[in-house]
């Protein structure tokens, strides 16, 4: 929205809770937003007119406003201790009354005031809510909000006794200080909003407009936490998401555009964008969603903005002990289609070196492949290699001279489409899908280059006649299977026998 209007975007690090308020809490957030490429213009590490902005270097200033308000009678000293202010919440409770601040030094005798400020007694500082007070906002998402302010709240604190600022005193005066015209933040912060516009009209400052968009939710329509899968910036990094993909999904969390459009670049985001436009009501974070936009955006990459992404998974993974330009260029081109998430391309290359055959060959699947005469086929593939009429070796023109192998393969068994590729992919690759075959066989010869472990061509066909000879009577019930093929429809039963189970024949035979 900045962006869009030709306005600021303000990083303010708002750390005067001190316990939860860390250093690293301060730079794991700076990083997720360089990340997400959020880039400031005002804020830490940038600068700006405001000169400091981190709540805890600023409290020179809040002290400086709390007092300006105790001097125009906006706001007194409270010397309640906090054992008598529980015993205040305790007897509210039961007397089922408002839990709040009862105003007991609110309107104190200022001579009993003086004495105890003389005698260094300590003090919060509270503002004091006006009487028959209403708050009014109107909210970019919500519309028109208003709070009757005596029933919502008591005098509350601005300064603690440790000279401490509150976060909504503190908030109140930095949106002031800073320029603030819009603040858009979560719903939870609605009733904060009374608090801050009270301070803001007690300073003569002008209200800025306020936008609370609705909670994300997770799948199972609860409050989106840990226990719904990542929830940090970094986690997404690391399973793979892109930037990019992050800021297109969560845009259109509560947003739309008014048309059927989901993948967004950054510039079209910042074009379309309108906070009038998102709704109310709660959005759900979608995981499958955000993986397909992922995968669009991936996918839409060049090839020299994958290939670095791809490394470093691939690296962090162990999947390849040291990068290698022509590998890496060549893996890339074989993945990227593929993928959902940069880590993809890791899992995909790590199947392609390995060889499952064994695995691959239980599936129903196989056993289809296997009974269409596998070992005649295999046999014929083993002794090509042997013959060293099989391309290994990776080539500028491999990809030509495998095809043109595999086609003298298909003429010289009769085979052809499905029945000659299925087959030839389980005895060179042990699976039965992923990138194109000649690819993975290229990627094998080259995996020494980059220290990767792998099964290479020679130890395949050793693994690929053993398997032959060691199943060949598996291999043989698969082919009988086929041929004595049999289903049931009312109770009576065909076998090929009764003619050929296909579809086809199924269908001629009225069976539905």
């Amino acid at each position: 929205m900045a962006k869009k209007l030709g306005g600021k975007f303000v990083l303010r690090i708002e750390d005067t809770d001190l316990a939860r308020s860390t250093k690293e809490s301060e730079n794991s957030m700076i990083a997720d937003l360089k990340w997400l490429g959020l880039d400031w213009d005002e804020g830490p590490y940038v600068g700006g007119p405001a000169n400091l902005y981190r709540q805890s270097e600023r409290n020179d200033i809040y002290v400086k406003m709390a007092k300006k308000l105790w001097d125009m009678g906006f706001a007194y000293p409270c010397f309640c201790t906090e054992e008598e202010l529980e015993e205040k919440r305790k007897a509210a409770e039961q007397d089922g009354s408002k839990v709040a601040y009862d105003g007991t030094w609110r309107d104190a005798d200022p001579a009993e005031v003086k004495r105890r400020l003389d005698a260094g007694d300590p003090y919060t500082i509270r503002f004091k809510v006006p009487k028959g007070k209403v708050v009014t906002i109107h909210d970019i998402v919500r519309g028109r909000i208003s709070w009757d302010v005596e029933a919502t709240l008591g005098d509350f604190i601005l300064l603690r006794s440790n000279g401490v600022p509150v976060y909504n005193f503190c908030v109140a005066v930095d949106d002031a200080l800073m320029g603030i015209t819009t603040v858009a933040r979560a719903e939870e912060h609605l009733t904060n909003t009374i608090r801050q516009v009270l301070v803001l009209e007690a300073l003569g400052f002008n209200i800025p407009e306020y936008a609370h968009c609705s909670l994300i939710l997770g799948e199972d329509r609860s409050k989106l936490s840990k226990r719904h899968g990542a929830t940090s910036c970094n986690q997404f990094r690391e399973q793979g998401f892109l930037p990019d993909a992050m800021i297109n999904y969560l845009a259109l969390l509560g947003w739309n555009d008014g048309t059927d459009k989901d993948i967004y670049s950054r510039e079209e985001l910042i074009a379309s964008f309108d906070l009038n436009r998102v709704t109310p009501s709660p959005a759900m974070f979608d995981m499958q969603k955000l993986k397909w936009i992922n995968g669009q955006h991936l996918r839409a990459m060049k090839k020299e903005e994958f290939l670095p992404l791809m490394a470093e998974a691939m690296m962090r993974e162990k999947v390849i002990g040291h990068a290698d330009e022509e590998f890496l260029d060549h893996v890339a081109g074989m993945v990227q289609e593929k993928c959902d998430l940069v880590n993809d391309a890791s899992s995909i290359l790590q199947t392609v070196l390995d060889f499952q055959l064994e695995e691959t060959s239980k599936t129903e699947e196989a056993k289809e492949i296997l009974g269409d005469d596998f070992k005649a086929l295999a046999d014929k593939i083993i002794e090509e290699f042997n013959s060293n009429a099989i391309p290994t070796n990776p080539s500028p023109t491999f990809s030509d001279d495998f095809k043109q192998w595999v086609n003298k393969l298909g003429k010289s068994t009769g085979r052809k489409g499905k029945k000659l590729f299925m087959p030839v992919r389980l005895a060179l690759t042990g699976n039965l899908a992923g990138p194109d075959i000649g690819a993975q066989i290229m990627t094998v010869g080259m995996a020494e280059r980059v220290q990767a472990k792998h099964v290479d061509m020679k130890t395949r066909i050793e693994m690929l006649k053993k398997f032959v000879n060691d199943n060949a009577e598996m291999i043989s019930s698969a082919a009988a299977s086929i041929e004595t093929g049999e289903a049931t429809y009312n109770g009576k039963k065909f076998t090929t026998s009764s003619g050929a189970l296909t579809c086809k024949s199924l269908k001629d035979c009225n069976i539905g």
